[in-house]
């Protein structure tokens, strides 16, 4: 439990806030899937936004902050 809090106390804000974006749009993703394979047909237009928007955006900031966080190394 202390490795994992330790793990997470030296990542960037940008990058937490990547990976959370990113969990939250593959559980939407997920829960639309479910309701499609449900029989459902009128999705809410929220859940497929959030599902096309808030997972590549997450893992877009996930990248940067992965880059910077390089470079920051490469030259410090």
């Amino acid at each position: 439990m202390e490795n994992a809090a330790k793990q997470t106390a030296g990542k960037p804000i940008l990058m937490r806030i990547g990976i959370g974006l990113f969990a939250i749009g593959l559980l939407a993703v997920l829960a639309v899937f479910i309701m499609f394979a449900a029989g459902l047909e009128n999705l809410p237009v929220w859940l497929s936004a959030v599902a096309g928007v808030l997972t590549p955006l997450g893992l877009l900031l996930g990248l940067i902050a992965l880059v910077r966080e390089a470079r920051a190394g490469k030259h410090g």
